[in-house]
């Protein structure tokens, strides 16, 4: 099957920009584009799982390959969260959850973190193609840069040598967890 449009299952509007300038060699839609508004429960343990169960109920219900990322950021201080709780930490937003981040590592010397993104492109007959990756880096002490959304004006990319609130998108994406994640979905198909 040749694959011509893809179907982003998001809403974030970072995410599907991110996702069409890394994957621009295909049409994107995203879900609402096509009339799809519902709310799909990430019900997973894991990115990987919720990244198939939003995948698989987009692509039934509109009978289009669907691509969904979840993604998140692992903060190794806290054993990993805020994980596949990242954009619902505190309940009250981005700035919500970057200022119960910093708050919770108060008086931390460890500090390193990484991006998380699982991949899923789910196919009307049931194949389902997956794509990880992760980005390294540490968490600031206070916010930096206007770039970006969610967590990225608190995160210091190893590769970047400076925050991702810092980079320009082109930056940002040339070494994003997402990018990573779509070069080796990308690479199988």
């Amino acid at each position: 099957m040749e694959i011509k449009k893809i179907v982003v299952a998001s809403g974030n509007a970072g995410k599907i920009k991110e996702i069409k300038s890394i994957f621009s060699s295909y049409e994107i839609a995203s879900m609402k584009d096509l009339g799809f508004c519902e709310e799909v429960e990430e019900t997973g343990v894991t990115f990987k799982e919720n990244a198939y169960i939003k995948a698989k109920a987009v692509a039934l219900a509109l009978n289009l390959p669907t691509l969904s990322d979840d993604s998140g950021l692992c903060v190794d201080a806290l054993d990993g969260a805020p994980g596949v709780f990242s954009a619902r930490f505190s309940g009250k937003g981005d700035k919500g959850n970057r200022e119960l981040l910093l708050k919770k590592l108060e008086g931390d010397e460890n500090r390193s973190a990484y991006f998380e993104s699982c991949v899923c492109l789910y196919l009307p007959d049931g194949t389902a193609i997956f794509g990880e990756g992760k980005t390294f880096g540490k968490i600031m002490h206070e916010e930096s840069g206007t770039n970006g959304f969610g967590y990225d004006c608190i995160f210091y990319s190893n590769d970047l040598q400076k925050g991702f609130g810092e980079a320009s998108d082109q930056e940002k994406n040339a070494v994003s967890h997402r990018y990573r994640a779509l070069c080796d979905l990308r690479n199988k198909l």
